[in-house]
């Protein structure tokens, strides 16, 4: 299936085809061919997005830096659970809907993952998943108190330097994410809500 523009999925207008070059088109088209594979359908927010092809793109690039296992720190699963808790402290009701589609999909335990979405305070949690939650709202909700008591927490209950900064980078990219979708208001595939369930 191709992209295509031809339904209202935000508060903002269709993108229009002939104002994204070739060479941007071609790279919306990788990630629906990778969707499609993985979930048999595109993510809406993805046909919103070109609108802007490339601040889109530039967004892209920024996530795959962040979810690369080549070079990351953290695991999927502990940034679509930092996601979770800064999107339900946010409100986020459409990136609730989608990261929490992705982690039922790493972890298998819908429930748990449920849970986590409500209130990560009653989920069952290790001592580092926990840490990592409570940074992940506290940074979200007081940004201007964070000290270095966030970083010694962390390190407390055996984080490193590098792990660290990676969760500070993913708290500050799903704040970034929560606030702009949170202003397009795309509508959410009907697949997110059962997939991985």
């Amino acid at each position: 299936m191709s992209l295509e523009f031809d339904e209202q999925l935000s508060y903002l207008q269709k993108p229009k085809r002939e104002e994204i070059s070739d060479e941007h088109f071609a790279v919306f088209e990788k990630a629906v061919e990778t969707m499609e594979k993985n979930w048999g359908f595109i993510n809406n927010l993805f046909k919103v997005l070109p609108l802007n092809a490339a601040q889109y793109i530039g967004f892209l690039d920024f996530k795959a830096s962040l979810f690369n296992p080549k070079t990351c720190y953290l695991s999927d699963a502990d940034k679509e659970m930092i996601g979770l808790v800064v999107s339900s402290t946010n409100g986020c009701s459409y990136c609730l809907t989608t990261h929490s589609d992705y982690l039922r999909g790493i972890c298998g335990d819908p429930a748990w993952v449920d849970q986590l979405t409500y209130n990560y305070r009653a989920a069952k949690l290790t001592e580092k998943q926990r840490a990592l939650c409570d940074y992940a709202y506290f940074v979200t909700v007081y940004p201007r108190e964070i000290t270095k008591e966030q970083v010694d927490k962390l390190r407390a209950v055996g984080f490193d330097d590098h792990e660290i900064l990676e969760a500070a980078f993913v708290a500050g990219f799903f704040n970034y994410t929560n606030r702009w979708v949170s202003t397009i208001e795309p509508i959410a595939n009907p697949g997110h809500y059962s997939h991985n369930r």
